[in-house]
């Protein structure tokens, strides 16, 4: 490798916050036209590092070269001085602009002193073109689901013409397809000389797009190795053990059911849905972006309205668009969005984990603060949330340690029917596997779980049957022996033709006439 081949180099980079060491002397170079992979267990550092890359955080000690020479980034514009565009996990975009107003924020194209709207738009659709989202570039950010968002991120990314482009966990949301599209934009611009940093949890990508893997743990640098390693070696490295079992799922006799959904519809979003969980039973839901999955939970949970059906939970009848009576039935929503709908960031651990139980603790307008204390201490203990302590602000987390609030605040609830949406969305490997065996500790105590997943491996591994979705009807039931890849996206790519849940000898049908495609 010669010099002009390194674009990024750094060096013994150090980095503390009042209690933590979140870095701790860690190297890392990317060169011209790789994909550098950057793994690690969530609250490893890599969030950190690359915040210090994008001029949000400064670091401690060590230092920063870009081409050779060492430079301070101190400020974002600092970061795209250099060449640097980082796509965040958690989208930076403002939801009350379009499209091609987000893409180039700060930076529109002007004509006559005015911004050249036709031009910024006409922009913005090559780019998007580029991407292979089909969106308006004047569609409001807000009124696009999450797998869209991540593709203006991109589409924002490329605009900047980086040298070095940062990307956490691109692919945590996207479908099968969009992925493959991702990964040919990736490995265009790795033709095209840019370096990438490229931060995932899902292993399986690592063989296919990375070139070379950087493993952080406990904010250290623990090695370097190929792209090519077996993936029981990466977790190795990445949690400091061998893990036997990605999918621990085990399977109790299932009890009476306890969640009933009856002939659910929205007009124009869903419609018909009929299903049961049972006690001791995880039922996983699975279908493309945009077939109504999250939908449906959300009204189940009463957060959205529907025109007809029933909800009961043990027999007793939920009231429409009521979360509080929801709540009340035993039931419990972990959202997609954890930081938008599941947190409230500026509070602390303890308040987060207790925010459902709160109600029930208040006795005369006074809270007791002691037993709510007590109990986010034991949960927070149980679920291994790594912390400074319980008043540390929620929005300092890691992505996986606020994940486990969120789920953590319905354990402290004894919530009968847990809803997981995208339950381990951008989580890493071990700690995956810890809310998996959360998982088996609720259904073993009786309580019910449905699951929504976009990580396919994942349904089929945890789900005792599995609903499929397509164009906002049940396309599909498949028992945990009948599921694979293969059955489950035959129902996912249907037309269903009737309001009615797809047969068993109906699935078995479609799946021949995918394998014959």
């Amino acid at each position: 490798m010669s010099n002009q081949d390194e674009l990024l180099r750094i060096e013994g980079i150090r980095k503390t916050f009042p209690g933590v060491v979140a870095l701790d002397g860690v190297d890392f170079d990317l060169r011209r036209g790789e994909v550098h992979v950057l793994l690690g267990e969530n609250g490893a550092g890599k969030s950190t590092l690359i915040k210090m890359l994008s001029g949000a955080y400064r670091p401690d000690g060590g230092r920063i070269l870009a081409a050779g020479e060492e430079v301070r980034i101190h400020s974002a514009q600092d970061s795209a001085r250099l060449g640097i565009a980082t796509i965040y996990q958690e989208f930076n975009l403002v939801p009350d602009l379009t499209v091609a107003e987000n893409i180039f924020l700060g930076r529109q194209p002007r004509r006559l002193g005015m911004i050249d709207r036709k031009r910024m738009e006409a922009d913005a659709a090559v780019l998007l073109e580029r991407v292979g989202v089909n969106v308006s570039p004047r569609a409001r950010v807000r009124e696009l689901g999450i797998a869209r968002l991540q593709m203006v991120e991109i589409a924002k990314a490329l605009s900047l013409n980086a040298r070095v482009l940062i990307m956490d966990e691109p692919t945590a949301v996207l479908t099968s397809e969009e992925v493959e599209k991702l990964f040919s934009i990736v490995r265009q611009l790795r033709a095209d000389g840019v370096g990438i940093v490229f931060i995932t949890h899902h292993l399986e990508e690592i063989a296919v797009l990375g070139d070379r893997v950087t493993v952080i743990r406990d904010g250290k640098s623990v090695g370097e190795v190929p792209a090519s390693t077996p993936e029981d070696e990466l977790v190795r490295l990445m949690v400091g053990r061998s893990i036997e079992q990605q999918y621990p799922r085990e399977r109790p006799d299932a009890g009476a059911a306890l969640l009933s959904v009856e002939g659910l519809t929205r007009d124009g979003v869903f419609h018909d849905i009929s299903f049961e969980v049972r006690a001791g039973e995880v039922v996983g839901i699975a279908g493309l972006v945009g077939a109504g999955r999250t939908e449906v939970v959300r009204a189940v949970f009463g957060a959205d309205p529907y025109d007809q059906g029933a909800v009961t939970v043990s027999g007793g009848l939920i009231p429409k668009h009521d979360v509080n009576a929801a709540m009340a039935a035993g039931i419990g929503l972990v959202p997609e969005d954890r930081k938008g709908q599941g947190l409230v960031l500026d509070q602390s651990v303890e308040e987060n984990l207790g925010l459902v139980t709160m109600r029930a603790a208040t006795k005369g307008g006074l809270v007791d603060l002691k037993g709510q204390r007590e109990a986010a201490a034991r949960i927070a203990k149980q679920l291994g949330v790594r912390m400074a302590g319980l008043g540390q602000q929620v929005r300092t987390l890691s992505g996986g340690n606020q994940q486990k609030v969120v789920i953590g605040k319905w354990l402290l609830a004894d919530t009968k029917v847990l809803i997981l949406d995208e339950p381990t969305r951008g989580i890493d490997v071990g700690a995956k596997v810890e809310i998996y065996q959360l998982i088996n500790e609720l259904t073993a105590a009786g309580a019910a779980v449905l699951m929504i997943s976009s990580d396919l491996p994942e349904v089929l591994g945890m789900s005792d049957r599995v609903l499929v979705m397509a164009q906002g009807r049940l396309a599909g039931e498949l028992s945990a022996e009948q599921a694979t890849q293969d059955s489950v996206m035959a129902l996912a790519v249907s037309t269903p033709s009737t309001p009615t849940q797809a047969t068993t000898a109906q699935a078995t049908t479609a799946v021949e006439g995918h394998r014959g495609h």
